[in-house]
Order: C-alpha cells, then sequence, then structure tokens
C-alpha cells in the first residue's frame, strides 16, 4: 500500500513525541531528522523535504512549543499540518461548465492508466447525476480503441470512436456534437501517451486543447513511478498547462513520494486518486484526510462516505434488529461481509479506523473472506441458525463441501461465535483488534 513504509517511520516518531513532556531544541532537531529521512527513503523531492523540515522547525520554535504543557502533541500537529498544506491544503474538485458539456481531457505518458481512469472517472461522476461521455483518442496504441468499449460497456457508459480517423482534433469535434445531442452533460477525452514525452506528442496535446478548449485537463499520474512520475509532471506543466492530478496504483507497493512531492512542483491540485483495480476503486483526494490515514489518525469521514455510497440502508436496518433480538446468524454474517467488501479491501479500511494504524500485527487477508464464504455455503439453513448443531460428522461433511479442513471449520466457528458476542459491543480499541484478529479462518 502506499506510504506504508513513510506512515510507519511518520507513526513511531509521533508516538514517541506525544508522549513527552518535555521537549527540548537538541530533541526536535532529532525528531526532525529523522522526518527527514522517513520522507527522503519514501523518494519525496529534496527540496520539498528540505523546505518541509525548515518550516516544522520554524513553526515550532517560533511558536513557544518547547515550553508548552505537550509540546510533543503540538509539534505533531504541525507536522500533520504542514503535511496536509504538503498534499494541496485543501481539496479541489472539477469545475463543471455552467453550458454543459464540460470537457475533461486525460493526458499521461502511455502505462499511466488513462483508459482505465478514465472509466473510473466516469463512473465516479454518474454517480453525482452527471451523465458522461467517454471518447476514443488514442488512435495509436494497439487495441486502445478496444479497452476503452471494454470498459465502457462494463460500466454501461456510452463511448465515441472513429477508427476510420487519425485525426483527433476531428474526432473529439465529433464526440462534442453527440455530446449535445444526447444531453451528456460530461466529456471526457482519452488521449493518447508515449513511454516519454516529445514533442510530437505535446504538440497533438496543444492542438487538442487550442481546438476543443477542455474545462479541465487532467495528467493522470503512475505513483509507482517515484520521481520519474514528479518529472513527468512537471513537463507537462510547464509544456501544456494542467488543471489537476489524477494519482494511479495508489494500491501498490510504492514509497508514495510522488504523491507528496506532485503539488508542489506543479502548484496544481491533486483532484482523484485511484486506489485499486475495479472500476470503482477511485476517490476524491482529501489533502487532510490523507494526511490523518499517513499518520494513523485514521480517516472516519471517508469510511461513512463509503459506507453511505454502497451499503444497503434497508439490510443494515434489518441487521440493527437482529442484533438487538439476538437473531444473527451466519447468514446474516455473510451478508454483512458481502456488503463490507463493496467499500474495498478490508485492510484498507482498517487504516482508515483512528488507531488501528499502529497495530502492526493485525492483518487480513481478504481471501479469507472467500474461504469463509465457502465454508457457509455448504452449511444446511438449520446450522447456519444454530452452530451448536454442528457435531463431529457435521463439520465432516462441511469441510469436504468446502474444501477445507475439519481444523479450519473449527477455528472459523470458534471465530465467528466470538465474533458474534463482540459485534454486540466493541468497547475498545483492543476489542476491535481482536474481533478483526477473529475474522479468519
Amino acid at each position: 500500500m502506499a506510504f506504508e513504509g513513510l506512515s510507519s517511520r511518520l507513526q513511531e516518531i509521533t508516538r514517541k513525541l506525544s508522549g513527552k513532556a518535555r521537549i527540548t531544541e537538541s530533541d526536535l532537531k532529532d525528531v526532525l531528522r529523522e522526518v527527514k529521512m522517513a520522507l527522503l527513503e519514501a523518494d519525496v523531492n529534496y527540496k520539498i523535504v528540505k523546505d518541509f523540515i525548515g518550516t516544522i522547525e520554524q513553526k515550532a520554535l517560533g511558536q513557544d512549543v518547547l515550553k508548552s504543557l505537550t509540546p510533543g502533541q503540538q509539534v505533531v500537529k504541525i507536522v500533520k499540518d504542514e503535511l496536509e498544506e504538503l498534499l494541496g491544503g485543501t481539496s479541489s474538485k472539477i469545475n463543471f461548465s455552467p453550458n454543459p458539456p464540460t470537457i475533461i481531457m486525460l493526458v499521461g505518458l502511455q502505462g499511466s492508466g488513462k483508459t482505465t481512469t478514465a472509466g473510473k472517472l466516469a463512473n465516479l461522476l454518474r454517480k453525482q447525476n452527471k451523465k458522461p461521455l467517454l471518447v476514443a483518442c488514442d488512435v495509436y496504441r494497439p487495441a486502445a480503441i478496444k479497452q476503452l468499449e471494454v470498459v465502457g460497456n462494463q460500466l454501461n457508459i456510452p463511448v465515441f470512436k472513429n477508427e476510420n480517423s487519425k485525426d483527433v482534433v476531428h474526432i473529439a469535434k465529433q464526440a462534442l456534437n453527440q455530446a449535445i445531442s444526447n444531453l451528456n452533460d460530461v466529456l471526457i477525452i482519452d488521449t493518447a501517451g508515449r513511454l516519454h514525452i516529445d514533442e510530437e506528442l505535446m504538440q497533438e496535446l496543444k492542438n487538442l486543447k487550442s481546438n476543443v478548449k477542455p474545462h479541465e485537463i487532467l495528467l493522470v499520474v503512475d505513483s509507482m513511478t517515484g520521481q520519474d512520475a514528479v518529472n513527468v509532471a512537471q513537463s507537462f506543466s510547464e509544456n501544456l498547462g494542467i488543471d489537476g492530478v489524477i494519482l494511479t496504483k495508489l494500491d501498490g507497493d510504492t514509497r508514495g513520494g510522488a504523491a507528496l512531492s506532485v503539488k508542489k512542483i506543479t502548484n496544481r491540485p491533486i483532484k482523484y486518486a485511484a486506489v485499486g483495480e475495479k472500476l470503482n476503486d477511485i476517490e476524491e483526494f482529501h489533502p487532510d484526510r490523507m494526511a490523518s490515514r499517513i499518520l494513523g489518525m485514521g480517516d472516519i469521514l471517508s469510511i461513512i462516505e463509503k459506507a453511505e455510497e454502497t451499503l444497503d440502508e434497508e439490510e443494515a436496518l434489518k441487521l440493527e434488529q437482529k442484533l438487538r433480538k439476538q437473531e444473527f446468524d451466519l447468514d446474516d454474517y455473510l451478508s454483512q461481509l458481502k456488503q463490507m467488501r463493496k467499500m474495498g479491501s478490508f485492510s484498507s479500511l482498517l487504516k482508515m479506523i483512528p488507531g488501528m494504524g499502529k497495530l502492526k500485527d493485525v492483518n487480513i487477508d481478504d481471501k479469507e473472506f472467500e474461504k469463509i464464504e465457502a465454508i457457509i455455503h455448504s452449511m444446511t439453513k438449520k446450522e447456519k441458525k444454530n452452530t451448536k448443531l454442528l457435531n463431529a460428522s457435521r463439520r465432516i461433511r462441511i469441510a469436504k463441501g468446502s474444501g477445507r479442513t475439519v481444523q479450519d471449520i473449527n477455528k472459523f466457528i470458534n471465530s465467528y461465535e466470538i465474533t458474534q458476542k463482540m459485534m454486540k459491543k466493541v468497547k475498545d480499541e483492543k476489542g476491535l483488534k481482536n474481533m478483526m484478529k477473529n475474522l479468519k479462518v
């Protein structure tokens, strides 16, 4: 997961700080040296790191923090505030035109994930009551048009193409006319990329920009490419002009330095982040929430938004009533797991819960839930309602039906019964930690 190393380092540093009753100027310098090394190891631009550390030191010393009653906590707050500012300060959304359609042009290098991101963005905007049209303007890469069509079909979002033309300006203008005719209020143009930036690529994009006049030019950046991503962002910003950035592959095994550098380098906001492979794995970028996640302070607002977007309110009310009457059974358990999985991976959700970031030994593999599903589907209705019926012969039958071992069945039933009790009331972080650890086969 992006920021994993940086997050662990910074959380350890801030944990030490928060517990200190007094901090000397020498202590502060030692802490800032650790923060500096953590940022550099995360592949954050050196100049940005230098300015970041300098600002924190100036604020910590200038506000007489070291003499306060809770200097450690105040320094942590300063670090969080500056991290938030580094990521953009405030959230930035698409500026929709008062005269539809709003034209959004996606640009970036080949392999950055533009085509998939076009679909993800269209899907997200549709949820916001927009009516998007995808436009295939990558006329060079083999199968690029087909890829966009496949994405569009999966989402049931229309795709405009003209395979008989290589003139991307002509194609975009045709698409604009169709959007006006069909009342599409958003036009998302998927442009061509190259393996590297060259004059031919930039000239084509400049021609599109001058002729189609997009309201938003969004640069799609592969966050796994580290400093190369920052260099690409700077080049596109200087040569073409961009209005914002979409970071892709933030769920990958990356150091995250691109996200912490790109805003400062381009002076353009990060507007969206792609956080998974599914077509709904994209979210608006909130600097304050991301800073909180990195520092292990949680992101409850994002969990609430995901829940509101994906969970069935009627099902939630039914569950609440069953819990009150103590009628919660394995069918309900499986139903809740399925709904929660719609919100994203359990590991990513866990990182959004305040305090859970520091629990190094809680590691949930989403494949565990596929095993659980197989086990539950191998039970009879009566067994799902009352696990006390599960004697040795029944457990052997369930093991054979689910492709698991009897030991797996025993472990799951034990963990389910413990979880069933915990779900009635999770009192503290320890209880939550135990509940998460017990959700395994």
